[in-house]
């Protein structure tokens, strides 16, 4: 049996890369306004041609590239990419240049924080980079750029409308066109992901934590407009992570602060909540994130974020998503009051999450990071679960590289 053992990591870990094949087929950066990549386009490094390559199946040729990597990457290598933080000042300063040089985190959330003037920020998203460019991956540089009162960009950058805006004039070519414009924005500032749009249905008229940032009360207006944004932000090749799944739009309390209950069942989730999630994902959604928001009858004991029958059970086999899992802020009040950030990161990625989100505290992003490795090491997180998530960022990235957008790998 011991002589066996490699053949069977190898087997495995393959397994793990065509599970993980289908992820964004069919949704690839679009080169044009809403022609996509065509598929197995490769980096530089991915799409250099050897005799034979041309007989070939170029996705057979990807999962190969992809199981090679994941076999050289260390353990935390791969922790520190599923791992985005947010930072301090205007700056590189030593602490994310720590995270980046040392831990290989996977990418970064900008704020207001960060963000003085058009020159800075430029400024900021490349020198980002050059402390990242001999790490084996790029990163992810991430925004909240929704339009409307979620606004990022700094003074003397286009406005972009609510999603209320939006669905008042209900109509989804414009919709598209705002996202195309959003997303030419981020490029031109060095970004090449977008948390927007939100799907989240507007149903409850005191949830002040949404509002106008929904496109609508009902769930075809926002199936409709959501959908169209996020496929003008993949045509200027920004990557969109919808959002907040389950759905935050029948809430009263903001999830900054404390842990909002939900308490519909299934059948009218299926029916209104999760519509939108399902239209997006059809329409080829990228990547998802997470709510943190009670629903008991879907999981008595764990919040979304944590739940696996939420994130495994329901959005990645019964809605078919292949695409990244990504957390919400994990020092969000909704967690902190009940959990420790660290173990509420490992329950997370138990529950099916593939990139936790820690956007102020340092300590919380050192503590999170040593945890999941120890949470490896000590048998609580298998590998295979590790590189189950690292495979789907692999292939994003690599997407990305493709269009020029991210940094070649």
């Amino acid at each position: 049996m011991r002589k066996n053992k490699p053949l069977l990591i190898f087997l495995w870990l393959f397994l793990i890369i065509m599970l993980t094949s289908c992820t964004i087929q069919g949704t690839a950066p679009a080169s044009g306004d809403k022609e996509s990549l065509g598929e197995g386009q490769t980096s530089r490094d991915f799409g250099r041609k050897n005799p034979g390559d041309d007989e070939e199946d170029p996705e057979e040729k990807l999962n190969k590239e992809i199981l090679k990597m994941l076999q050289e990457m260390t353990l935390e290598e791969k922790i520190g990419q599923m791992v985005f933080v947010g930072f301090e000042g205007p700056g590189v300063d030593d602490h994310v240049e720590s995270m980046i040089r040392e831990h290989q985190i996977g990418g970064l959330i900008l704020f207001e924080r960060n963000i003085e003037d058009e020159d800075q920020l430029t400024s900021l998203t490349a020198g980002l980079k050059a402390v990242n460019k001999d790490n084996r991956l790029p990163l992810f540089i991430a925004v909240d750029e929704e339009g409307g009162r979620i606004s990022r960009l700094p003074k003397g950058s286009p406005r972009f409308p609510s999603g209320k805006a939006l669905g008042e004039r209900g109509d989804p070519d414009y919709s598209f066109t705002v996202g195309q414009e959003i997303g030419t924005a981020l490029a031109a500032f060095g970004f090449n992901m977008n948390f927007a749009p939100v799907l989240d249905i507007f149903s409850n008229p005191q949830n002040e934590v949404i509002g106008d940032r929904s496109f609508g009360d009902n769930p075809e207006i926002v199936s409709k407009l959501g959908t169209a944004m996020m496929r003008g932000l993949q045509s200027k090749n920004i990557i969109p992570v919808v959002k907040h799944f389950p759905g935050h739009g029948d809430t009263r309390m903001d999830s900054h602060i404390d842990l909002p209950v939900v308490e519909h069942g299934r059948e009218r989730l299926d029916g209104f909540e999760f519509v939108p999630f399902k239209e997006a994902i059809d329409s080829g959604a990228e990547a998802i994130m997470t709510a943190h928001i009670m629903y008991p009858e879907l999981d008595p004991e764990k919040p979304a974020t944590m739940s696996g029958k939420i994130l495994t059970d329901i959005l990645r086999h019964d809605l078919g998503f292949k695409g990244l899992i990504i957390t919400d802020d994990l020092e969000m009040g909704a967690i902190t009051k009940d959990y420790a950030v660290d173990e509420a990161a490992k329950e997370a990625v138990l529950a099916g999450a593939d990139v936790l989100l820690i956007c102020h505290s340092s300590d919380y992003q050192e503590q999170v990071l040593s945890r999941l490795i120890a949470a490896v090491q000590n048998g609580e997180l298998t590998m295979e679960r590790i590189d189950e998530s690292v495979a789907r960022i692999i292939r994003l990235k690599q997407k990305y590289s493709a269009s020029g957008i991210i940094d070649s790998i």
